[in-house]
């Protein structure tokens, strides 16, 4: 199908004091539904590793406009949206129980040789993409995060177990989660809307020790860049604006 959609409700340990859903929690339903329907697009796990390949994100952007709080019942959608040079985007948004959209996502996808690490065109793929024309949710799609000087380190993670995922490394939504972990106390707490820009930089593998640096950029905008330890090489950047 050109599109999937999932139910997923908003439960206890989704949400924070102000009962509203947290960010990761979001990133989590992404990661999920995506890696379904690239099983059912003939694009999975499997048979990218069968073929020498594997997807790597590369952006993602979320526009929260109204943020879910505990007991809601979502309708989850994602569809893949044609490329741009070496990137593959997918879309996504976040429907109400009445149809009404409270969020929209973009991410923009890598297929890597796994063998070179190095990326390939999408011809590579030997299935073909719905396009799914038309059905742009963010304007400019997953945003490029600018790199920026005049960080602070305010924390300080070691990837463990629990942040691995089946490629070896961090997983995504456990960088968002470092993240939430890093703002100012009360940044998102009672906040309704807001936006949350990632670009994946590098690879952080398990025992690494990531230093999570931040800068206000305005009062309502946070700035992070997580870096590893051991060579100062940057993992991610982000910001957060409320």
């Amino acid at each position: 199908m050109d599109v999937l959609e999932k139910k997923y409700m908003v439960t206890v340990g989704d949400v924070d004091e102000s009962r509203y859903i947290k960010p990761s929690i979001l990133f989590n339903f992404f990661q999920s539904i995506t890696t379904e329907h690239g099983e059912d697009l003939g694009v999975g796990l499997d048979f990218m590793l069968e073929n020498g390949q594997g997807w790597i994100l590369s952006r993602f952007s979320v526009v929260i406009e109204r943020r879910p709080v505990f007991a809601d019942v979502l309708t989850v959608r994602t569809w893949p949206q044609g490329f741009e040079g070496l990137l593959c985007m997918r879309n996504y948004d976040v429907l109400d129980e009445k149809g009404g959209i409270m969020a929209r996502a973009s991410s923009s996808w890598l297929v890597l040789d796994i063998k070179k690490r190095r990326p390939l065109r999408p011809a590579a793929l030997t299935v073909a993409m719905p396009p799914n024309s038309g059905r742009v949710y963010i304007e400019g799609g997953a945003r490029s995060v600018e790199k920026r000087d005049g960080f602070v380190k305010t924390a300080e993670r070691t990837a463990f177990y629990s942040d691995i995922d089946f490629n070896g490394h961090v997983n995504n939504a456990r960088y968002i989660e470092w993240i939430q972990d890093a703002l100012p106390d009360d940044f998102i707490k009672n906040v309704e809307k807001l936006r949350v820009d990632i670009n994946f930089v590098g690879e952080v593998a398990r025992g690494d020790n990531v230093e999570i640096c931040s800068k206000p950029l305005t009062p309502r905008i946070m700035a992070f860049e997580g870096r590893r330890a051991s060579d100062n090489q940057t993992a991610f950047r982000a910001e957060i604006q409320i």
